[in-house]
């Protein structure tokens, strides 16, 4: 809400070889603060932070796992690239030392799908439990489809949402390669530029968000605190570019237009849009087509903002975050910025809340994102009224 910018040199390794150097890093993350130390140095850092965060919200939803009510648990989370870092690694030592010189516990460590496992391990859930890897769609894509598996019977209760670290080497040279990164490295905080003008290119980050669903039923029997309801959840696919967005926004449109759907909510109703909003040149424009053509006129009159112009992209880990950014904004009524919006772009000419925060009514909002391989999600949250 104050419009900081998370963003800075890297500290994981030295990226000085590199035309970025700057990315969102989690500060001060240590895992000890949340697990047992031996066990988090059988962890990636992805998996880690899932576990982490996991602790927080089960906290916060003042939720018990017990040997009752293990399997009416379940776990889905979304992640893109598994323990890149931890691969990183392992390939140094095979060149450098020898394959048999490479840790024995990096195969339980590498895979996307051991974050799930992890959470599920440490706190004895023994319910549905599953991962997608829908590259910067996972976390928004994961959310959604844990309400759906609620909504089918088959949990009551889910811990959902993303994680992602992706702070290395490997990662930073296939992003710069691509040329996808900014490479503002003399102002890191003034680097990520969603929707302006002098936009070029995006920036990284890593952390995790962990939202609980539950059954409306049995959160209110346990007299569960509720921040808010997932109304909505859309998913498609642009089929048009491997890497390039639809220039049109037709595949996120599709995906807006089926949450609103799903939720029942008209587009006049929606009075806050999380962008997916990266900063780069074709993905801000291709995303204000794709509101515009959902919404029509109201486009021009709904607030939006990019949570990524001050925490980055964090890949798979951004929608769940963003998830939360838009119950919050629910909750309290008060829309974050969206900052480094100096120089508007004139084919990005909707409201996108710049540079300052501002009070307003917030009912419903909508999380959209759009990853490699168009894949787009999208998922509605309402108030709760009772």
């Amino acid at each position: 809400m104050a419009g900081r910018s998370g963003i800075a040199r890297i500290t994981h390794f030295d990226p000085s070889d590199y035309p970025t150097q700057i990315i969102g890093e989690v500060k001060g993350f240590d895992p000890g603060d949340f697990m047992d130390r031996k066990a988090a140095r059988r962890m990636a850092r992805f998996s880690q932070f899932a576990v982490a965060a996991t602790k927080m919200a089960l906290e916060d939803a003042s939720l018990t796992i017990t040997e009752e009510n293990c399997e009416e648990v379940g776990v889905l989370l979304g992640n893109s690239v598994g323990a890149i870092d931890e691969s990183e690694k392992a390939c140094r030592i095979l060149f450098e030392r020898g394959g048999m010189r490479i840790s024995p516990f990096f195969i339980v460590m590498m895979p996307p799908n051991l974050a799930a496992f992890q959470v599920a391990y440490t706190y004895g859930i023994k319910g549905y439990n599953s991962t997608i890897s829908t590259a910067c769609a996972a976390g928004t894509q994961a959310i959604g489809e844990a309400a759906e598996v609620i909504r089918r019977g088959k949990a009551k209760v889910m811990v959902a949402g993303g994680t992602e670290a992706g702070v290395c080497e490997l990662a930073l040279a296939v992003f710069c390669v691509g040329r996808v990164y900014s490479t503002r490295n003399d102002e890191p905080e003034r680097a990520s530029r969603p929707f302006d003008k002098d936009r070029d290119g995006f920036i990284g980050g890593e952390g995790a968000g962990i939202l609980i669903l539950e059954r409306l039923d049995h959160a209110l029997e346990r007299g569960a605190r509720i921040y808010a309801e997932v109304l909505g959840y859309g998913a498609s696919n642009d089929a048009y570019h491997l890497i390039a967005p639809d220039p049109e926004g037709l595949g996120a449109a599709r995906a807006m237009r089926w949450a609103l759907e799903d939720a029942g909510v008209e587009p006049s109703e929606v009075d806050y849009i999380n962008a997916h909003g990266t900063g780069t040149l074709l993905g801000d424009v291709a995303e204000t087509k794709a509101i515009k053509k959902v919404f029509g006129d109201y486009a021009y009159r709904v607030p939006i903002s990019s949570s990524k112009s001050m925490i980055g992209h964090l890949w798979a880990a951004g929608g769940a975050v963003e998830s939360i950014v838009c119950i919050l904004t629910i909750r309290d009524n008060i829309i974050h910025p969206t900052i480094n919006l100096e120089n508007p772009d004139p084919e990005c000419d909707l409201d996108y809340v710049p540079n300052v925060a501002r009070k307003a009514q917030v009912d419903i909002a909508m999380c959209n994102s759009f990853g490699l391989g168009g894949q787009n999600a999208c998922t509605v949250y309402g108030r709760y009224t009772g």
